[in-house]
Protein backbone atom coordinates (compact mmCIF):
# COMPACT_ATOMS: atom_id res chain seq x y z
CA UNK A 1 0.00 0.00 0.00
CA UNK A 2 1.34 3.55 -0.65
CA UNK A 3 1.31 6.23 2.21
CA UNK A 4 -1.47 8.07 0.07
CA UNK A 5 -4.01 4.90 0.93
CA UNK A 6 -2.98 4.45 4.93
CA UNK A 7 -3.63 8.11 5.63
CA UNK A 8 -6.91 7.49 3.41
CA UNK A 9 -7.49 4.57 5.39
CA UNK A 10 -6.92 6.45 8.98
CA UNK A 11 -8.75 9.22 7.87
CA UNK A 12 -12.01 6.72 7.05
CA UNK A 13 -11.47 4.91 10.28
CA UNK A 14 -11.47 8.31 12.35
CA UNK A 15 -14.56 9.59 10.84
CA UNK A 16 -16.26 6.06 11.35
CA UNK A 17 -14.95 6.78 14.87
CA UNK A 18 -16.19 9.95 15.31
CA UNK A 19 -19.95 9.00 13.95
CA UNK A 20 -19.89 6.03 16.35
CA UNK A 21 -18.88 8.03 19.16
CA UNK A 22 -21.36 10.85 18.25
CA UNK A 23 -24.25 8.05 18.13
CA UNK A 24 -23.35 6.18 21.16
CA UNK A 25 -23.70 9.71 22.87
CA UNK A 26 -26.82 10.69 21.21
CA UNK A 27 -28.51 7.35 22.39
CA UNK A 28 -26.97 7.87 25.94
CA UNK A 29 -28.54 11.22 26.00
CA UNK A 30 -31.63 10.20 25.00
CA UNK A 31 -32.14 7.94 27.86
CA UNK A 32 -30.90 4.76 26.71
CA UNK A 33 -28.75 2.24 28.98
CA UNK A 34 -25.04 2.98 28.54
CA UNK A 35 -24.48 -0.56 27.08
CA UNK A 36 -26.61 -0.41 24.73
CA UNK A 37 -25.70 3.02 24.03
CA UNK A 38 -22.04 1.42 23.10
CA UNK A 39 -24.05 -1.16 21.04
CA UNK A 40 -25.57 1.67 18.79
CA UNK A 41 -22.42 3.20 18.78
CA UNK A 42 -20.41 0.07 17.53
CA UNK A 43 -22.89 -0.46 14.96
CA UNK A 44 -22.86 3.26 13.71
CA UNK A 45 -19.22 2.76 13.42
CA UNK A 46 -19.10 -0.51 11.48
CA UNK A 47 -22.08 1.15 9.33
CA UNK A 48 -19.86 3.96 8.35
CA UNK A 49 -17.02 1.76 7.40
CA UNK A 50 -18.66 -0.93 5.52
CA UNK A 51 -20.35 1.53 3.45
CA UNK A 52 -16.85 3.28 3.07
CA UNK A 53 -15.22 0.37 2.38
CA UNK A 54 -18.05 -0.84 -0.37
CA UNK A 55 -17.47 2.90 -1.91
CA UNK A 56 -14.02 2.27 -2.35
CA UNK A 57 -14.17 -1.24 -4.20
CA UNK A 58 -17.02 -0.07 -6.32
CA UNK A 59 -14.76 3.14 -7.48
CA UNK A 60 -11.90 0.89 -8.26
Amino acid sequence: MSTLQVLMLLLALSVALHIGCAAAFTAWCAGTHPTKAVLVGASATGTACALYLTAVSAYH
